[in-house]
């Protein structure tokens, strides 16, 4: 096993903290409004995310913190909020992976991370994207007052 770099470690915490907010944020989404699909699903992705990543922390002998999150994230006044805050913060997901991947040479943590970059952009936005629209559709429509 060899040792990571500063910015390596930064970027695994870094990793591991976005995850486990989206999963607190997705658990909170449920709790407040029940079963709600695609948060339900998308919180198990989020398990497995945190999960994998979590293997890296024991691979390179780091000690995995605890999640943060729980009980400290925003809530929403509706699910349409919810999908839609959900839909920026996975665009915004995006981003962070490319700066985290470009972070690192390690072909284990690289493949990771793509990983997990890829279900946020392939499935869980698209997911949150359909959620949004199908939430806006069930809106009552404005009336229009003299």
């Amino acid at each position: 096993m060899s040792t990571l770099t500063e910015l390596e470690i930064r970027a695994l915490h870094e990793a591991l903290d976005d995850e486990y907010r989206a999963w607190a944020t997705y658990d909170q989404v449920i709790a407040d409004f029940g079963p709600v699909q695609p948060f339900v699903n998308i919180q198990a992705a989020e398990a497995r995310h945190i999960e994998a990543l979590r293997a890296l922390f024991t691979r390179y002998g780091l000690r995995v913190p605890d999640n943060p999150w729980r009980g400290k994230v925003t809530r929403y006044p509706g699910i349409q909020a919810a999908c839609e805050a959900a839909v920026a913060a996975e665009i915004a997901n995006a981003a962070l992976y490319d700066r985290l991947i470009a972070s690192t040479q390690r072909t284990d943590i690289r493949f990771v991370l793509r990983r997990l970059q890829e279900a946020s952009q392939k499935r869980h936005l698209r997911a949150f994207r359909r959620c949004a629209q199908r939430e806006a559709s069930r809106l009552p429509p404005e009336r229009n007052h003299p």
